[in-house]
């Protein structure tokens, strides 16, 4: 049996809905539309639109149910950690972006009643100032959660919209801080600690739950039948990404790259020891229990803010040609990516610059040099990570797997493939729509299996490009 389903993909600078047609020897995407998603600056800070991001995601959906009129469900996945607070149906304020300047305070607000080695054994996350945990407690402050009565994460809000239904999905919750990393179950004792209400957090889904059905304004506005189930994927965008690497034998490790990195390897138990946490490794909840064990790397958002940065005198940067003439030059000095003055929106270029020059080191004299320094600068950053990750959880890792925007960068997946020593598996782009059209296709019948045999399905059906390491 071939089923078709709709696959909502989130991501931090665009959205995409797609139609997936999956069956035990089939799994093929088409696009039904793409948007753009960025923040918008109001007075009180930095935010998402996420009435116009729903907007797009009704519009996708019409288009794939003219496209083919028997949708059988409906999947969502997003980025991570932000979320929607709601007193009743109402969503009380645009959604904050994870970029916004209020989350440094919520660090220390946190701190003063959890510090970060206690908070680690509780939670397994590494340290990322934009963590929900530290963005409610300056909601905390301002009063805010005196006023709602429930929150939820950014897929999670969607599914609200679609279905009228109140849930967290386990892979997306399990990035907040509150999940207990040993139960996968809300930290109510953590909440109270840090004076979080717990009336706040909806019950915990699972992958391949059904969440609802649409509710009679969604069927009438797209089209799709009334009983169509939204179905909960890895609803963060990287455990569906992660379903979807075709690692089909032992030894292999990922970088799902787009405007993040993340870079690790799968286990079937948190890693907690000391080394983990002063490296800065995540246990974050993958589909079947299964834990990512992974660091965050700052991405392909250096070089996508460097290009913005370029534009803002109304001329156009051709990536691919920048990236040809970036080829054509010799390597030179590199930086820490994952250095926290890299995060915020702005003037990347002089931030890559000041960083280098402070520290004796040489700054590109071109576009082309300063494009090479950041391609050399993750490519090192990502090999690092690997070697890591193989280390903290005695791992024999042996090939990269790349997917995302970054498996489409040649000359990013060679220079990890050189820094790291080993071959790198560049593909597929859209893992991260596939992963949320297998677990659905799971779901309903049209597929059955493990992970492993649905990674299968993945290799059969797409090629992925090797790249052999070349040395430095």
């Amino acid at each position: 049996m071939t089923a078709a389903v709709a696959a909502v993909d989130l991501g931090a600078t665009s959205g995409r809905v797609m139609v997936g047609q999956v069956g035990p020897d089939t799994l093929e995407l088409r696009q039904m539309g793409r948007f753009p998603n960025g923040p918008v600056h109001t007075p009180d800070g930095l935010h998402w639109n996420v009435q116009q991001l729903y907007a797009h995601v009704l519009d996708g959906l019409r288009s794939a149910s003219r496209w083919d009129d028997g949708i059988r469900s409906i999947g969502i996945d997003s980025w991570a950690v932000d979320y929607a607070l709601l007193r009743g149906d109402r969503v009380l304020g645009e959604p904050f972006h994870y970029r916004d300047e209020r989350t440094a305070h919520g660090v220390s607000l946190v701190h003063a009643d959890e510090p970060f080695s206690l908070l680690y054994a509780r939670n397994g996350l590494q340290f990322l100032p934009f963590t929900t945990l530290y963005q409610l407690a300056v909601e905390r402050e301002a009063g805010m959660l005196g006023v709602a009565d429930r929150l939820l994460l950014v897929p999670d809000l969607m599914a609200h919209y679609l279905t009228g239904a109140t849930v967290a999905e386990a892979t997306n919750a399990s990035t907040t801080g509150l999940l207990d990393v040993a139960t996968k179950e809300w930290d109510g004792e953590l909440m109270d600690r840090l004076r979080l209400p717990r009336g706040l957090f909806p019950r915990i889904v699972q992958p391949g739950e059904s969440i609802g059905t649409l509710l009679p304004h969604v069927t009438s506005t797209t089209g799709l039948a009334g009983d169509t189930p939204v179905i909960a994927v890895g609803s963060h965008d990287t455990a569906s990404a992660v379903v979807a690497t075709p690692m089909t034998e032992p030894g292999g490790a990922y970088i799902s790259c787009g405007t993040w990195g993340l870079v690790g390897v799968e286990t079937e138990s948190p890693v907690l020891s000391d080394a983990a946490r002063e490296a800065n490794f995540t246990n974050e909840g993958g589909v079947d229990g299964r834990t990512r064990l992974l660091h965050n790397v700052m991405g392909l958002w250096i070089l996508s803010e460097t290009i913005r940065t370029w534009e803002r005198d109304g001329s156009t940067v051709d990536l691919q040609r920048l990236l040809a003439e970036a080829a054509a030059v010799e390597p030179g000095d590199i930086f820490d990516a994952n250095d926290d003055v890299f995060m915020p929106t702005g003037d990347m270029p002089e931030r890559i610059a000041t960083w280098l020059s402070s520290r004796g080191f040489r700054v590109p004299a071109s576009r082309a040099e300063m494009a090479r320094c950041i391609i050399e600068s993750l490519a090192q950053a990502f090999a690092d990570a690997v070697h890591d990750a193989a280390a903290l959880s005695a791992q024999d890792v042996r090939r990269i797997h790349i997917t995302g925007g970054g498996s489409l960068n040649e000359l990013l997946c060679q220079r990890t493939a050189d820094r790291a020593g080993m071959p790198v598996v560049a593909g597929p782009v859209e893992a991260t729509a596939i992963g949320n059209v297998l677990i659905q296709g799971r779901a309903i019948g049209a597929i059955s299996g493990s992970l492993e045999s649905l990674r299968d399905l993945v290799a059969r059906t797409f090629n992925p490009r090797v790249f052999t390491p070349k040395g430095h």
